[in-house]
């Protein structure tokens, strides 16, 4: 292995900024391929959180380039999120093509905004960007990053807001400021009279991106349309080696740009998911070890991904499945050509309508959907009145559930996407709670494999104009152990029914002897604010306006309440 050179290089963007780059290059005079980060927390992490060093990148055979984007690091110029990555995206790449013994061909990698900064040069097509590899990111910045399904993601924005204003204070040398968003980040401001909206942000950080977040509550806003790749990059067709986790905020995102760059793109899509929150990338998280074979592949994968698209070399990649999963529960990789969408499988909610007071009261009863197109057609309800699930039409009985959300004292986030720590956990105190309906399968018979996402349907009713509905799925084993794999959350401001709530994407295997667990809730907090149950925007809301709201959950034929799977076998 030659010997890695690491220099520090300066270039100029086309309004004459500097912009300030680290270079790991081997010892050699062979030409090589550049691989390219952008990044705004200081480039000498290089995101060694989740990625090898650029050391090693450098000794497969690359120059590699980390770069501090505009106004951070020892970059000049303001730090505006995601505002001037187009431009400075194309000029870098631009720049790293000129390189001294370079191909003049380049590649990118990077996570999170790493990841955007990756979508953001491919706007306008350098001819030198060959490939990207971007991780965690977000296709539409609204629905796959800031809110979910409209509720604010609030412990996930404001930490990021805090940590990225407290590196500004750090590069000003307001140690004052940096000293107090230091101590806010390790313990969050989230009881201040505005909770969403804390007075160390408005003071300290006026100019953060958060406060366009929170202003900016509808998805049609125009500040979204702007900066969302998903407007940006339609005429964009490169390679792209898709990387997401299970536990990871952004998994939307990942999913709904590799789907879409799949359906319409002439070059090749790939794409890996494990068992990971936004970091680390390892065998473990929360609470469990998915054994050796869940250690991240990426750094190897991009290398043979960059080897196939910058050096011509055969290294088998494309011959593979173009879609990699962790199974979580079996904790093997398994390999699709197409992102399973196909079988659904029903579990109807029952009750007795002690649902939120004993574990065996609310349950759920597996259905059957025969293989016909009318059958296929029809709608839960339908299929219940239609007799294909005469079974289970003899088990339902209309029931009520009723659920009283306190703000006083919110069902608390445990784990999930949406949480940190993010992952799996024993959640099986959580659930004894009265303020969290539980529905239970038996003891199932056989593997059940789920892949892809889920929906909660419930009818569900309020004596407030607002509320949120929280749905967790978890396995439930022998012993009582109760560790949730998916999750989904959403803000409801209409009196319609039924209430149709998206959950994460996941893998899960569940083996015979398990349960299969839904817990609902009206809080996940502090991952989202708690809802005044008024219909005020979490920029409105003042902690002293949050009411007690009282929802209602019916399930039964009349109201077939149920979880819908996609299963594989």
């Amino acid at each position: 292995m030659a010997e890695i050179i690491k220099e520090t290089a300066s270039m100029y963007t086309r309004d004459r900024v500097r912009l300030d780059a680290d270079i790991y290059r081997p010892d050699t005079k062979e030409k090589l391929p550049i691989l390219l980060m952008r990044q705004p927390y200081g480039r000498a992490i290089a995101s060694t959180v989740v990625y090898a060093h650029p050391y090693w990148y450098a000794s497969q055979g690359y120059i590699v380039v980390i770069q501090d984007v505009r106004g951070r690091g020892t970059s000049e110029g303001e730090f505006n999120l995601f505002t001037h990555e187009v431009e400075d995206g194309l000029d870098t790449v631009n720049w790293v093509s000129q390189l001294p013994n370079s191909t003049g061909e380049v590649g990118m990698y990077g996570f999170s905004y790493q990841g955007m900064t990756q979508l953001y040069a491919a706007v306008k097509q350098p001819s030198a960007l060959k490939v990207i590899c971007p991780s965690m990111v977000a296709y539409n910045l609204y629905t796959d990053w800031a809110y979910e399904n409209r509720a604010f993601c609030l412990q996930a924005n404001l930490g990021w807001a805090i940590q990225l204003a407290a590196e500004t204070a750090r590069l000003k040398g307001d140690e004052n400021a940096y000293q107090q968003l230091y101590s806010a980040a390790r313990n969050l401001p989230l009881s201040d009279r505005t909770p969403s909206l804390p007075d160390i942000l408005k003071e300290l950080a006026p100019d953060s991106f958060y406060h366009d977040w929170l202003n900016n509550s509808d998805p049609n806003d125009e500040y979204w349309q702007k900066l969302s790749p998903q407007n940006l990059i339609q005429d964009v067709d490169i390679p792209m080696l898709h990387i997401g986790g299970w536990f990871d905020p952004y998994l939307r995102g990942t999913l709904n740009l590799y789907r879409e760059m799949a359906s319409r793109s002439k070059y090749p899509q790939h794409l890996i998911v494990g068992a990971w929150a936004h970091l680390p990338w390892g065998r473990k998280l929360g609470a469990v070890d998915y054994g050796a074979e869940a250690q991240s592949p990426v750094d190897s994968s991009q290398i043979r991904w960059f080897d196939y698209f910058l050096k011509g070399k055969d290294t088998g990649i494309l011959a593979e499945s173009p879609i990699c999963l962790l199974e979580m529960g079996s904790d093997r990789w398994r390999y699709f050509d197409r992102f399973p969408n196909n079988n659904q499988q029903l579990y109807y909610l029952a009750s007795d309508g002690l649902a939120g007071m004993r574990e065996d009261s609310g349950v759920l009863l597996e259905g059957e959907i025969e293989e016909d197109e009318t059958a296929a057609s029809q709608s839960p309800q339908e299929l219940l009145e239609t007799d294909l699930e005469t079974e289970i039409e003899r088990e339902l009985t209309n029931t009520t559930d009723i659920l009283v959300h306190d703000p006083w004292r919110p069902v608390p986030a445990l784990g999930g996407h949406s949480a940190f720590p993010g992952g799996s956990f024993d959640r099986s105190s959580l659930d004894c709670r009265s303020d969290i309906l539980t529905y239970t399968s038996g003891e199932l018979e056989e593997e059940l494999h789920i892949v892809g996402e889920t929906i909660v349907e419930v009818y569900c009713t309020s004596d407030a104009p607002s509320y949120d509905l929280c749905a967790v799925l978890s396995v439930v084993h022998p012993d009582g152990k109760v560790y949730n794999f998916t999750q989904g959350y959403i803000r409801i401001d209409s009196r319609e029914v039924p209430i149709k709530i998206p959950l994460q994407a996941t893998c899960m295997c569940i083996y015979p002897g398990n349960s299969l667990r839904l817990s609902l809730s009206a809080a996940c907090f502090p991952a989202y604010p708690v809802n005044p149950g008024n219909g005020k925007l979490p920029k409105q809301t003042r902690l002293i306006e949050s009411q007690i709201v009282t929802l209602t959950i019916k399930s039964g034929t009349d109201y077939p309440s149920h979880i819908q799977l996609l299963v594989i076998n």
